[in-house]
Formats: C-alpha cells, sequence, structure tokens
C-alpha cells in the first residue's frame, strides 16, 4: 500500500501502548495514518511510543482513557472527532483474567467481558457515523485462537472474543454498501510478555506446528493489509495468525 492512500487519514489503536498494539501502530505510522495511540494504564508507554513514531517522521498523539467507562470514551472520543473522522479503528484492548470456570469469581468474568466486548462498542459506535459520511473505513477487532477453538481456564476471554466474531459479521453486513470493512484478527501464541509468562520454548513447540511464537510485527502486518485500499473486498472474516494452531 502507498502512503498517498493513507496520507491524512487517521486510525485509532485501543491498547496501543501494549505488544502487539504497539506493533500495530508503528506499522500504521509507517503506512502514512495519522495514528492515535490509546492507553489506559500505560499513559507514559504511549507517549514514548509517539514520540519514537515521530523520531521515524510518521505522525501520532496519545490518547488516554478507559474503554469500560462509555461516557469517559465518548468524552475523549467527542475531543478526538475534532480533529477530523477516524477512518481506521483498531479494537486491540484486551485482558486476561484465567480461573476454570467452577472457581471463576463474577468479578473475573464482568471485568474481561467490559475490555474486550464492551469496549469494542464504546469505542466504535461513536465512531461510525462520521465514518460512514466520508464512505470509506476499516474497523479490525483483535481477537484471539480462544474466541474460536477455546482455551481451558479461559471461559470469559473465549466468551468476550466468540461474541467479536458474531459482532463483526453482523456490523460488516450493515456498513458493507457503505465502503466500510468490519474484520477480525484472531492471533495465537504472540511473542509479548504476556504469553512468554504463559508459555515456554518446549509448551509453544507442541501447541503450534511452526514451532515458535509469532511476533506482534507479523500480526501488525495483517492489520496493516486489512486496513488498506488493497483489502475493500474482505469483510466480514475472521481471519486466524496462529501457526497453524487450528
Amino acid at each position: 500500500m502507498n502512503q498517498g492512500a493513507s496520507k491524512n487519514r487517521r486510525a485509532l489503536v485501543t491498547g496501543g501502548s501494549g505488544g502487539i498494539g504497539s506493533a500495530i501502530c508503528r506499522r500504521l505510522a509507517s503506512q502514512g495514518f495519522e495514528v492515535l495511540v490509546h492507553a489506559n494504564r500505560q499513559p507514559v508507554a504511549a507517549e514514548r511510543l509517539v514520540a519514537e513514531i515521530a523520531a521515524a517522521g510518521g505522525s501520532a498523539q496519545a490518547c488516554v482513557f478507559d474503554v469500560t467507562d462509555g461516557p469517559a470514551t465518548a468524552q475523549a472520543l467527542e475531543a478526538l472527532l475534532e480533529g477530523g473522522p477516524i477512518q481506521v479503528v483498531v479494537n486491540n484492548a484486551g485482558i486476561h483474567d484465567d480461573a476454570v470456570f467452577p472457581g471463576m469469581q463474577p468479578a473475573q468474568w464482568h471485568r474481561v467481558i467490559d475490555v474486550s466486548l464492551h469496549g469494542f462498542f464504546h469505542v466504535t459506535q461513536p465512531l461510525v457515523m462520521p465514518m460512514l459520511r466520508t464512505r470509506w473505513g476499516r474497523i479490525i477487532n483483535i481477537t484471539s485462537v480462544a474466541g474460536i477453538a477455546g482455551n481451558k481456564g479461559q471461559a470469559n476471554y473465549s466468551a468476550a472474543k466468540g461474541a467479536l466474531h458474531a459482532a463483526s459479521k453482523t456490523l460488516s453486513m450493515e456498513l458493507a454498501s457503505r465502503g466500510i470493512t468490519v474484520n477480525c484478527v484472531a492471533p495465537g501464541i504472540i511473542q509479548t510478555s504476556m504469553s512468554e509468562a504463559a508459555f515456554d520454548a518446549q509448551a509453544v513447540a507442541q501447541l503450534v506446528p511452526v514451532k515458535r511464537a509469532g511476533r506482534p510485527e507479523e500480526v501488525a502486518g495483517l492489520v496493516a493489509y486489512l486496513a488498506s485500499e488493497e483489502a475493500g473486498y474482505i469483510t466480514g472474516q475472521v481471519i486466524s495468525i496462529n501457526g497453524g494452531m487450528i
């Protein structure tokens, strides 16, 4: 994708200060997007990433809000929209709070659902009408292999990601005629601090046919393609990037 196609287009990446999110922000900035790097608990990391993108010749700004807080998110997005429509939305914010289902506490269930699923609604819904007016947009939801195949100890996380798959398919139908695509990217084991704590090299070799964890940059490359002009005929899809796990 050439930078001219994305120049002056704005992309919001929730959870942009994390491992996968920061790789997505860097890649979209390199493609010419003005990137809005979202953070909640890591505002310093977001500002550091913005400075890094700027030093590399890209355009970025940080924004801080809690995606589980609907009114606060709406207020933050209203301020961001003063700078123009946001035509690419990457819903990457998500958390784990694992427990086998019989022992799962209500707070664990609700917290994970709130970030991944309710956060998707709080962020995306206010941005759709401004996006519709431009007749071009890309909504990309970062989900998980757990939302397709399930995973022991992750009923809450699997439920949230699986629901995102269903919501994305419906939303894609609603927006398709207006030049807006909606897709999910479902990673498997990706090399981040979170996965490194959960999977050692031996476990990765047993679980993943390609015998390694994926790199955040590989996920970012797929997201960048889905955000491009060339991907305009891909919508309503759940695209796995998992080294052949399923």
